[in-house]
């Protein structure tokens, strides 16, 4: 039984059904699929994919991504959908209900086999153990009553570095920010979010996260999407995988076992800008 890591679908049903059917992956019919967040937003499918991946049940786990929390807080009323979501399907399906709960129960970070998948990134000084436990207090947050509270304080640029000493909705909206948001932080862990370019084209005084020496998380191999204009990395300890599905690049498919990759071409049905 194999499993897979799939980078961001944002939408487009047909390509993920693409890539579920490439014989490499298709041949295993116990297979598991771990995806990097992102399912909605911007293709021309969202609430299928998001159904097909539903239906995966036990075989799927997928990490919250930051058009997924966008979702949630459109879907609470929280905030309003922007001129380029395409996230009225869901909005007005019957099943609205239980594709809210389905979504808010997702985990931000999930271990296993020496990979840490999250949607974004990592921070620096932050171990695998570390992030999976900040995770779990957004879980709980998300899956607790008082969820549409939580997604009213999460969103904000502050802090922009993490500190042991944060509490209440500050903490909170850095551990988020810093899983579904990142790209670029400072050697100290100062995050930066305006910029969104390759990893050849930080900031002054920014830059990439995974390059920041000493990662406390160079032990395990990170698993992230969230990045397109990147595009896939391939290194020791390193996998991303968004490869721009929505935008007409690739969706890009990992083994977790040897890291194999299992790619299909994509229509563009966005363009950048």
């Amino acid at each position: 039984m194999s499993t897979w890591m799939i980078g961001d679908l944002q939408g487009c049903c047909d390509s993920l059904q693409d890539l579920l059917g490439q014989p490499r992956i298709a041949q295993d019919a116990a297979a598991r699929f771990w995806f990097a967040g992102d399912l909605v937003n911007r293709g021309p499918a969202s609430l299928p994919t998001l159904r097909r991946v539903m239906a995966l049940g036990e075989r799927a786990v997928s990490v919250l991504g930051n058009h997924d929390l966008h979702l949630l807080a459109v879907a609470a009323g929280i905030r309003k959908a922007g001129k380029s979501d395409t996230l009225q399907e869901i909005l007005d399906a019957p099943d609205l209900g239980e594709i809210v709960d389905w979504l808010r129960t997702r985990p931000l970070a999930h271990f296993a086999r020496g990979h840490l998948l999250v949607h974004a990134g990592v921070l620096p000084t932050w171990t695998a153990a570390q992030t999976l436990a900040l995770a779990a207090e957004v879980e709980a947050a998300l899956r607790g009553p008082r969820w549409t509270e939580f997604l009213v304080q999460m969103y904000g640029n502050t802090p922009d570095a993490w500190n042991d000493g944060l509490r209440g909705p500050d903490r909170l909206r850095v551990v988020v920010n810093a899983l579904t948001r990142l790209r670029f932080c400072t050697a100290e862990g100062r995050m930066e979010f305006n910029a969104k370019e390759g990893a050849g084209k930080a900031p002054q005084g920014y830059m990439p996260w995974f390059e920041v020496p000493g990662r406390a998380t160079e032990s395990v191999t990170v698993v992230f999407g969230h990045w397109s204009a990147m595009g896939q990395v391939i290194r020791p300890g390193l996998l991303g995988l968004d490869t721009g599905c929505v935008w007409g690049g690739q969706l890009t498919a990992a083994r977790l076992e040897d890291h194999e990759i299992v790619q299909v071409p994509c229509p563009q049905h966005r363009t950048p800008g």
